[in-house]
Formats: C-alpha cells, sequence, structure tokens
C-alpha cells in the first residue's frame, strides 16, 4: 500500500536517544532524562478536584463542543486581560484547541495550501517545520542564530528580522504565513514588544499572516516577560496567537490551549474542526476553567521551580567548563555541542552522553538544519538529579 503525507518524513531522531534510554534503563543503568519536554510538576490542586468531580456527574458524559464551553473562553479572555492587558470577545475571538500542536496544524489546513508558502525560524520545534507541509504548502527556513555563551538570553533583535524580511522578498510566491515562537523552542531564544511592533508592522504592509505560538508565556526568569502579540495595536488585523496551559499550569496531558486574535481566523478553524471533532472531554474543559480562575497564581510557582533548575543546570556545566548561553525563559537550555566534542554531531553526542554519562538529551538535528551542532537539555528533573547529571557529564566529557 502507498501511503500519503508521512512518506517523506525524515527519522524522529529523538525516538533514537529514547530507545538508548529505555536500552540502558533495562541494563539497570540510572539515566538523568533531560531529553523529551514533559512537565514533571503536578497540575493544580484545584482542578484535579474539579475533575473527578465533574467526572462523576453523567450530563459531562455527553459530546461537547468544539470551540470549547462559554466559560472557559471567557476565562482565558479574563487571564489575556490580566496578563497582558488584551481585550478578547470569548465568542469570536477566543477558541480552544486540543492541544497547541493539534491547533496549530489544523490552523495550517486553514491558512495554506498547495502552493503556499510559509516562513518558519531554524531551528524550530518540530511541528512548527511540518504542520505548514502536511498541508500541503512550502515551507522556507529563516535561520535563527544561536545565542552566545554569556548573552543571557537578549532578544533577536536586527539579524533575524532582517533574515526574515530578506527571505520574504526573495521568495515566490509570496509567502502567506510566518509562523513564531518567542520565547523560543529550542533556542531560548527571547523579544521585547518593540520587536513584535515591527514584525506586525511589515505583516500588516505585505498581508502576511503571523501565527505566534505562545507556549512558554509564563516561564521567563531574571524579571523578564514574554509580550504577546496581541499586546500590539492593530495586531488583531494580521495575527493570530495560541495559548497553552500546559506549561504555564503544567497540564501537559489534559491538551487545553486557545487560538485568539484575528476572528476571521478564528471563525475559520472554528469551522474546520467542527468538522473533525467534539472537543475535549467536557470535565477537562471545566477543571481548566477553574484553574484559571482559581488558581491564577499558580504559574508563578511552577516558574519558581523552573528558575531553580535552570540555575542547578548552568552554574553546574558552567563548573565543568561546558559554557553555554543562560536562557531567560522557557523551560530548556540549548546548549553548543564543547569543541572537542562538535565534530560528533548533534546525534552522535546526544548517543555518546546517553551511554557515556547516563544523560538524555535531544539532538539539536531533530529540531531541522539549524540546530545540528547543539542539544537542548529539558528542565524535567528535580535540582537533585540535575546535580547528578553534572556529574556524570564531568566524569564523561574528559576533554573540558
Amino acid at each position: 500500500m502507498e501511503l500519503r503525507r508521512v512518506v517523506g518524513l525524515p527519522p524522529y531522531v529523538f525516538a533514537t536517544i529514547n530507545e538508548l534510554k529505555l536500552e540502558a534503563r533495562r541494563r539497570g543503568e540510572d539515566v538523568v532524562d533531560l531529553g523529551f519536554g514533559n512537565p514533571d510538576l503536578p497540575s493544580p490542586p484545584v482542578a484535579v478536584d474539579k475533575l473527578c468531580e465533574a467526572a462523576r456527574n453523567p450530563r459531562n458524559h455527553r459530546y461537547s463542543s468544539s470551540r470549547g464551553i462559554p466559560n472557559l473562553r471567557v476565562a482565558l479572555a479574563d487571564l489575556y486581560e490580566r496578563r497582558f492587558g488584551v481585550q478578547l470577545d470569548p465568542d469570536t475571538e477566543v477558541l480552544m484547541t486540543i492541544g497547541a500542536k493539534e491547533g496549530l496544524s489544523h490552523l495550517m489546513w486553514v491558512l495554506l495550501g498547495p502552493g503556499d508558502t510559509a516562513l518558519v525560524p531554524s531551528p524550530s520545534y518540530p511541528i512548527h517545520i511540518y504542520a505548514p507541509l502536511f498541508a500541503g504548502a512550502d515551507v522556507r527556513q529563516v535561520r535563527l542564530a544561536p545565542l552566545a555563551p554569556g548573552d543571557a538570553g537578549q532578544p533577536a533583535g536586527d539579524a533575524f528580522f532582517a533574515d526574515l524580511a530578506e527571505t520574504w522578498e526573495a521568495t515566490w510566491p509570496k509567502p502567506r504565513v510566518i509562523v513564531l515562537s518567542f520565547p523560543h523552542n529550542p533556542t531560548t531564544t527571547c523579544v521585547d514588544l518593540e520587536w513584535m511592533e515591527r514584525v506586525v508592522a511589515f505583516a500588516a504592509a505585505r498581508g502576511v499572516v503571523l501565527v505566534h505560538d505562545l507556549a512558554y508565556a509564563d516561564l521567563a526568569f531574571d524579571g523578564y516577560s514574554p509580550p504577546s502579540i496581541l499586546q500590539v495595536p492593530g495586531a488583531k488585523d494580521v495575527a493570530v496567537e495560541l495559548y497553552s496551559l500546559t506549561k504555564s499550569f503544567s497540564m501537559a496531558g489534559w491538551r487545553v490551549a486557545f487560538l485568539v486574535g484575528n476572528a476571521e481566523i478564528v471563525a475559520g478553524l472554528a469551522k474546520l474542526k467542527s468538522y473533525l471533532d467534539y472537543g475535549a472531554f467536557q470535565p477537562i474543559q471545566i477543571a481548566a476553567t477553574v484553574a484559571m480562575n482559581e488558581a491564577a497564581d499558580y504559574p508563578k510557582q511552577v516558574n519558581e521551580v523552573y528558575q531553580g533548575r535552570r540555575d542547578a543546570l548552568c552554574d553546574g556545566l558552567e563548573r565543568i567548563g561546558w559554557h553555554i548561553p543562560r536562557p531567560k525563559a522557557t523551560m530548556f537550555a540549548w546548549a553548543p555541542i564543547p569543541p572537542p566534542y562538535a565534530a560528533m554531531g548533534s546525534l552522535e553526542f546526544a548517543k555518546f552522553l546517553v551511554s557515556e554519562a547516563q544523560v538524555a538529551t535531544s539532538p539539536g538535528e531533530g529540531f531541522g538544519p539549524g540546530g545540528d551542532g547543539f542539544v537542548r537539555f529539558a528542565l524535567i528533573e528535580n535540582e537533585q538529579r540535575i546535580g547528578q547529571a553534572v556529574r556524570n557529564l564531568r566524569r564523561a566529557l574528559t576533554l573540558l
């Protein structure tokens, strides 16, 4: 049988590292897993309690609404007003998605088709690259230069914006969509509101749609506060944004996210989803509503934990001679392969770390061609386990 869509997909390199990790654990080795960005912190207790209560009500066992129940959309609109000072109409500018990956993937079906083009930073979270391809469009990857050690998460600035504009001008047919995500996974690059103003003005002048994935809205350190693209006046004319409870509220498995912004685009995705799904299980929607309304400070608690882990990792790597940028946001650290090991490439180096240091990381090449030469650490173990990982790395990386 000849398959479609999946035929051209490259091997999922993260699966290679995961299999090596599992094999090592079967041999009895204690592998510290800093690879897959799977949040380990518990969800808000008030949300868990409400989920249990709502699940016992048989009225909630029926089909729900693919747009999200009204109270859930109102809660998200209230969150945006508190957090960003952005006013959203919960009826026309807010749509629930079953996680940000689902929302982004189906959004590309609405915005793109064969013959269209999207611009995406490189490296990037894989679905940002592949969602336009699944819609039949072409992708032009715009290099997002990694931070140098000591840069400490400075804004992407002129270089990336200039490359973005140059790529748009040089591409034919002209790109219809620009996919962005700041704070950025995997590079941890951050931007400020002034940068957002520049890109909104650029898109408005050229009739381009901006899709901004704000996955790490609340995971930011050292006084940095990630902006929403919708804080820019006029942004709703050209932009939509994805906001998720996955990291902010540590609700990864719940699959609760939202598309917000331009009403026409939101309505387009709502129309498509009305054919594809009946929304998330209604008790999940009810519990997510309670999380946003009654646990509004929970993201601050989550953020403090990740900042402690960031410090433990970055301080530890610095002590052993592995110099990496200190991220100002996200739950990751983007680490250049140390010079004595650079020739190995990211996949072989990540395999080496599993076998010789019992530490799992994500190879940079899995995030696109701009990622080779790096590995990504996910801050998904506690500070004691991160300290153990640093000790293992010090033993294994004898050339540092």
